[in-house]
């Protein structure tokens, strides 16, 4: 199970105190990984991850602005995601598509997208830093997660940025695929406009059917999710 953690005691910004006990032991490699998507209606959960170098002074100068990438703008997190392709190691991404998450459910596909994060990584990590999910036990490397990671890990901190960046770009694009249902504004997100969209137009091939909100939809007109 991934660690608990007090939110009330959460950091100001992320360190990197989880990656450099693992430096000092000779673990050079370390990846964060985190994930964006999963509560979506429609699209890919989307995974990265993040190698840093071992320049603990130096990375929390050219780093100081990351956080977890819920707390920051678009704009800002396109900047970061930048900056973190150009500072880390490597950078590895994967994603899971709605197919997959209704085949097998939000958990596989959340952990078949992290795998293939790692798996793009420009070399096997040594050590696995992931928010809030366990990875699958078929991935044979030392691994450590925890609840509110992209609050507490730079590494985990970086990925959720390059995670919902690449997310992001993938909506935008799927909107310019299927026009009106607003892909590029909610990213596939359960807003009102979302299911005015859907109501109008039936689902599209990138609705995740197993969902609650789409299938209530696909029963509400006579199809079978």
């Amino acid at each position: 199970m991934p660690a608990r953690v007090d939110r009330a005691g959460l950091p100001e910004r992320p360190h990197l105190k989880l990656e450099t006990a693992l430096w000092k032991e000779g673990l050079e490699l370390v990846a964060g990984i985190d994930e964006a998507g999963r509560g979506a209606w429609a699209g890919p959960v989307a995974a990265a991850a993040v190698v840093l170098p071992r320049r603990p002074r130096w990375l929390r100068r050219r780093l100081v602005e990351v956080r977890d990438s819920k707390r920051l703008s678009p704009r800002t997190r396109e900047r970061l995601c930048e900056l973190i392709s150009t500072v880390a190691l490597s950078v590895g991404v994967g994603c899971a598509a709605p197919a997959e998450v209704d085949a097998h459910g939000l958990m596989a596909a959340t952990r078949a997208a992290m795998r293939r994060a790692v798996d793009a990584l420009d070399a096997p990590p040594q050590h696995l830093l992931v928010d809030a999910v366990n990875l699958c036990p078929e991935l044979i490397l030392p691994q450590e997660s925890m609840y509110f990671g992209d609050s507490i890990s730079l590494s985990i901190s970086a990925a959720s940025i390059v995670a919902k960046v690449h997310r992001d770009r993938l909506m935008r694009a799927l909107g310019r695929n299927y026009p009106g249902y607003g892909f590029e504004r909610h990213k596939g997100y359960g807003t009102r406009a979302h299911r005015a969209a859907v109501t109008r137009l039936q689902p599209s091939p990138e609705h995740r059917c197993s969902f609650r909100p789409i299938a209530a939809l696909l029963r509400a007109q006579g199809h079978t999710a």
